[in-house]
Formats: structure tokens, C-alpha cells, sequence
């Protein structure tokens, strides 16, 4: 059984900090080394190791030079932060070399809208290449769909460095990111923790794809083999394949076979996947062609948190969720309450945001993975600085995190973490 925990009062939520094209517009906040002029986000920066690489000392960039940072997603309260972190490094470095105008360093933050979108971003690294920066900062949705314009980019003298998501090419300068193996390690300890280190569990992985999310999954795989012998992975789904769950799921409530409906699909596949098109009545009988038409009916009706509850309900003794993304610990607790179990089965997971923050406080989220995005953001600028001045860098910059739940919340330090 979930253990339950109470708030001792309500949680003050920290908010992000505002981004806009040019500036943060708090540039007085500006760190100049002296105690009173600590910035608030400070402690945002302790947490990067090494410590280098959250100060902009030593970054003396000529006067218009140009860093492009490639997101993965635009709107969302991690790349908000990381967003802000970014902007606050370039209003950093530009107040303490004194450029204004067309002399100032110009830090272009882009992303795609939907962070599965892996074409608009490499349209986006494209366009970036074009305007010949001298350095891109890009955080790979898939690490393998941009190998050819990362061979572009060197051969023309733009280097390339990582963040967020680690990336195999040869070529990465540098990569700042959050230590994925350490936290989702912490984090299975923690979920383990709260179900009395025993029973039955899901994970949840917000794509199939990426590298943050196979190391994550597959850290959270290696610490219940290892250390929680009394805790059974029974099920692991993949947000980016839902599309195919749904159908699989439809199939099963209207009694259709797996071996019937992959008999149906490949013959479909034939015919552009349109099993309603005349050409169909040579290769598929017309019930079998009502019959899959009847299961993507029902394939199209179902939600993301119906389709998920769909799979959960098939362990009537689960005891707990993890996520490996806000996407992920936001679908698994909407199929919690789909189910009316999200009192009864824990769920922790990656990341923050206010509505998983109101669900830890009331107690439907047990913990929370909290990453450093801000810094994150920070310290890849520098880290672009850096190899732009060709001054040295570090592998691979850990930003940090820290692990929330309803016992620390409401701590200084922990909620100045969290971002909406």
C-alpha cells in the first residue's frame, strides 16, 4: 500500500524566471563577485560541477559573436528554464564585457514546438548552420538525425557542443546535462522506498528514442535487478508508441486476436494502410476489413490516460509508477485517477511543473526528480564560450538535481528548484 504523507503547510511556489529575446530584463541581478549582490538563482549555479562552469569569468568573447542554442521544445516549464538560463548567462557575459548594441554577443535560443518533432529540428539546426554561428549548442531529439549536418558544421569550422541529452557524435566539444544514471538510480530507490521495497511496479518513458530516456529506463531497470530483489517491473510503456497500444488495446476489448489483427495489418500495409479501399477485397474479406476498421474506430476514440490505465489494469496488485519525464509522471498520474487508484498506487518520476507540483503537495505524486534546467541552460553557454575561445572544456558538466517530496518541499533551498 502507498504510504501517505501530509503537508505541513501549503508549498510557495518559486516562479520561473522571465525570458524575452533580448534580455532578462534583471540585469541587476548580475553576479559581480561581491555578497550583496548575490543573484537569487545562485544556488542554481552552485549545483553545476565543475564550478567553472556556472561563472562567465575568463569568457572574454569578441564583440558579435554568435551562439545558437537548439532546444527541444519552446514552451514547456523545463525549456522555460533552460530558456532563462541561457538568456540570464548572455545578459552576464554582455554587462561584464560592456557591449551593447551590435557589439553585444548574441545568444539565439530555438526549438521545435513538440518535442518528438525531430524534423523541425533539424530544419531548425539548417537554418542555424546557415547564418554560420561560431558555435551551436543543440540538445538532440534523436542523436543519430543530424550526423550529416554535424559533419557541415565542423567542416566549416562551427563546433559543436551537447546539452541535455548526450550525443555519440565524435565531434561534441563538450555536453552539460543532468547525471541521468545517478538520478534515475535515486529515483528507484526512492519509489522502492515508499512501497516498503516490495511488489509490483511500471515504468512509464517518455520515448523510445532518445538518450535520456533509454538511460533512464534502463538505470531504473539495472537498480531493481540489483537492489530491490522484492520489487517485479511487470510493465514498461513507451509514450511515442501509443499509437500502436491503442490499437492493440481496441483489439483486445472486441475480441480480435493479436495473430487476426497483425494478419489484418499486414495486409492493409499493402493497400496504404486503407483497409476500406476497394482495391482491399482481393487481399482482405470484407469482415475482416469491417473488423479493422471497427478496432481503429475505437483505437482513435481512446486517450492517452485511457490507453495507459488500459495497460496498468492489467496488474490488479500494482503498487507503484515511475516516470521518466514530466510527460510521463503527467500521463501515469492522469491514468491513476482514470483508474480512481491514484491514492493507492505510488508515483514519482522526472521533472516539475505546477500541476505535478499541486499533485505532490495533495499526495497523488510521492516524489519528484527535480533537474537544474536553469543552470543547464547556463552552463552550456558557457561551455559554447569556452570552445569558442578555445580555452578548454570539461567532457561532460553535471548540472545537478535534487529529489522533492511532501518532507522537503517546502525547504528554501528545495523550492527555490522548482518551476512552473
Amino acid at each position: 500500500m502507498k504510504k501517505r504523507f501530509i503537508a505541513a503547510v501549503s508549498l510557495a511556489l518559486c516562479t520561473a524566471v522571465g525570458v524575452c529575446a533580448c534580455s532578462s530584463g534583471d540585469t541587476d541581478n548580475v553576479f559581480t563577485g561581491e555578497e550583496t549582490d548575490t543573484p537569487k538563482w545562485q544556488s542554481k549555479l552552485n549545483m553545476i560541477s565543475p564550478a567553472v562552469y556556472g561563472t562567465i569569468d575568463d569568457l572574454d568573447l569578441e564583440p558579435g559573436t554568435y551562439i545558437s542554442i537548439i532546444g527541444k521544445m519552446e514552451n514547456s516549464p523545463y525549456w522555460k528554464q533552460v530558456k532563462a538560463g541561457v538568456q540570464q548567462a548572455a545578459d552576464d557575459i554582455n554587462k561584464k564585457l560592456g557591449y551593447s548594441g551590435d557589439d553585444r554577443v548574441r545568444v539565439l535560443f530555438n526549438a521545435p514546438a513538440d518535442s518528438e518533432d525531430i524534423d523541425e529540428q533539424v530544419n531548425i539546426l539548417d537554418e542555424e548552420m546557415a547564418r554560420y554561428p561560431d558555435v551551436i549548442a543543440i540538445a538532440s531529439i534523436d542523436e543519430n538525425s543530424s550526423a550529416v549536418q554535424f559533419d557541415l558544421a565542423v567542416g566549416n569550422g562551427i563546433p559543436i557542443v551537447a546539452f541535455d541529452s548526450g550525443n555519440s557524435y565524435q565531434g561534441i566539444q563538450c555536453t552539460c546535462m543532468t547525471d541521468n544514471a545517478e538520478a534515475a538510480a535515486a529515483g528507484a530507490e526512492k519509489l522502492c522506498e515508499v512501497i516498503g521495497d516490495s511488489g509490483e511496479v511500471a515504468l512509464i518513458v517518455q520515448d523510445s528514442i532518445s538518450g535520456n530516456a533509454r538511460e533512464r529506463a534502463e538505470t531504473f531497470r539495472n537498480e531493481l535487478s540489483a537492489d530491490h530483489p522484492g520489487v517485479s517491473l511487470v510493465e514498461t510503456i513507451y509514450l511515442d508508441q501509443l499509437g500502436e497500444l491503442k490499437r492493440q488495446a481496441a483489439a483486445e476489448e472486441l475480441g480480435v486476436t493479436a495473430e487476426e489483427l497483425a494478419a489484418w495489418m499486414e495486409a492493409a500495409s499493402g493497400l496504404g494502410g486503407d483497409a476500406d479501399s476497394e482495391s482491399a477485397e482481393d487481399t482482405i474479406s470484407e469482415e475482416a476489413r469491417a473488423r479493422l476498421a471497427e478496432v481503429d474506430s475505437k483505437a482513435g476514440s481512446m486517450s492517452n490516460e485511457e490507453t495507459v490505465a488500459y495497460y496498468l489494469s492489467k496488474h490488479p496488485d500494482l503498487e507503484g509508477c515511475f516516470g521518466t519525464n514530466a510527460d510521463a509522471v503527467m500521463t501515469g498520474l492522469k491514468a491513476l485517477r482514470y483508474m480512481d487508484k491514484a491514492e493507492d498506487i505510488a508515483l514519482a518520476g522526472f521533472d516539475t511543473g505546477s500541476e505535478q507540483t499541486a499533485a505532490l503537495e495533495n499526495g497523488e505524486i510521492d516524489g519528484l526528480i527535480v533537474q537544474n534546467p536553469f543552470g543547464m541552460g547556463y552552463a552550456t553557454v558557457v561551455a559554447a564560450a569556452r570552445t569558442v575561445l578555445e580555452i578548454g572544456n570539461e567532457a561532460v558538466v553535471d548540472t545537478g538535481y535534487v529529489w522533492v517530496d511532501q518532507e522537503n518541499m517546502d525547504d528554501e533551498s528545495v523550492r527555490a528548484m522548482l518551476y512552473e
